[in-house]
């Protein structure tokens, strides 16, 4: 059978030359080969009789017009700036926090009227932008990083059994303060040796992160990262929920959460959906700001610390998340997941209404205080300074990782002589 371009091409001329009688039959000939309907059979023909067919082709196509410019060449690079400001956020993000970050560029005179394709005119049009538009504007931009971790998560059996399981799905209290948690290593391309650990902390309900770099994944150092962590967050902790990894499922660390009044759960071996937020949070906060070099000296485990102190401010009070809210169906009748409004954790914090009112002034004051574009340059300063670092070191033990020569073939292969 012809294809249905073909077939367009064949009664395009017959079409146009019709009288008004004849050309519905011609109509219900194309669309009972072809199967369109009357109104797209109606409007291919006549596009196809405007274009007839050139030299070497079958059929014209009819050019597709460029979209006209909507906003202006300034308000594209400023938006490129401020994208790498925030972090490199997505267009639903950046959208949702586009007005903030204008406000605090513009308090620390990073973004100045008159200056640096800079005006009223351009941050209307930042303000008007949509998701749509601001990843169209960005795709060029944007770029990926392919290196992947290992993973060292060794099981903990000691009180496993002891210690209640959540799955994915699981209904956690609808109020901050239940915490997941796990540890990256930052081990390079070998898991030998000692080497630093990231332990990473999230907030089920607000998004909240704290991270916080120790010398290995040793009981007392995990329990002395999660006590600076019930220290530093805002917030009472009520829950943790980690893997099971013997440096979270030992007696001390237990005892100390029961000391607190921390419910204990983990989720099943084996299983990353039942911790995906803090999976999540491992691959966009540790992974992205830290890379996958070696860490293992106390200068490099500085250097980590000043980084996730300006990390966890930029994602906690500049950087909104979404939350699934149920569930709804497509125009298809396919099942989805429905997602709240983008908000920052700060924002989240502040609806749940746990903070005292003095928190909250402190806390507003200081997010109003923060400067992304200082924020920025300091998280290249310490990436600088953690390349300089660890790159040289990861990338020998890369290369240590193969063999240094190739077996010898011959070897045991009996040889004809004479």
């Amino acid at each position: 059978m012809a294809t249905r371009t073909e077939i367009t091409t064949k009664y395009a001329r017959q079409y146009k030359k019709a009288s008004k009688k004849n050309k519905g039959a011609v109509l219900d000939e194309v669309v009972a080969v072809t199967g369109w309907t009357r109104d797209n059979a109606r409007r291919r023909l006549t596009q196809a009789a405007k274009h007839p067919p050139g030299p070497g082709r079958q059929v014209a196509k009819q050019p597709r017009k460029p979209r006209a410019r909507k906003y202006s060449y300034d308000a594209v690079k400023v938006l490129q700036r401020v994208w790498a400001i925030s972090g490199g956020q997505c267009g639903k993000y950046l959208h949702a926090t586009m007005r903030i970050l204008l406000d605090l560029l513009e308090a620390h005179n990073e973004l100045t009227t008159g200056q640096d394709r800079y005006d009223k005119h351009v941050r209307k049009e930042l303000l008007a932008m949509s998701p749509a538009t601001i990843d169209r504007y960005l795709k060029p931009m944007r770029a990926r990083d392919a290196i992947n971790g290992i993973s060292t998560t060794k099981p903990g059996s000691l009180l496993r059994s002891a210690i209640t399981i959540r799955r994915a799905g699981d209904e956690v209290e609808d109020e901050p303060g239940f915490f997941e948690g796990d540890t990256v290593a930052h081990c390079g391309p070998v898991e030998s040796g000692e080497f630093a650990r990231t332990l990473n902390l999230t907030d089920f309900h607000t998004g909240w992160t704290f991270s916080r770099t120790v010398r290995n994944n040793a009981h007392t150092n995990i329990l002395a990262g999660l006590k600076t962590a019930a220290r530093e967050i805002p917030f009472e902790i009520t829950g943790l929920d980690f893997d099971n990894g013997s440096e979270f499922l030992n007696q001390y660390v237990i005892e100390w959460a029961g000391s607190k009044g921390i419910y204990f759960t983990r989720s099943r071996p084996y299983k990353k959906n039942d911790q995906a937020t803090i999976e999540s949070k491992n691959n966009h906060v540790v992974r992205r700001y830290g890379f996958y070099y070696r860490y293992d000296t106390d200068l490099e485990r500085r250097a980590l610390n000043r980084l996730w102190h300006l990390v966890n401010d930029r994602v906690n009070y500049l950087m909104p998340t979404v939350k699934p809210t149920g569930y709804g169906s497509t125009k298809n009748g396919r099942r989805k997941r429905i997602y709240d409004a983008p908000r920052t954790p700060f924002d989240r914090l502040l609806e749940a209404g746990v903070l005292s009112p003095k928190q909250v002034e402190e806390m507003t004051a200081y997010r109003d205080g923060l400067n992304p574009a200082k924020i920025a340059a300091e998280i290249a300063r310490v990436q600088d300074r953690l390349l300089v670092l660890s790159s040289k070191k990861t990338e020998q033990l890369y290369l240590a990782s193969f063999p240094s020569a190739l077996p010898d073939v011959r070897k045991g292969v009996r040889v004809k002589t004479g």
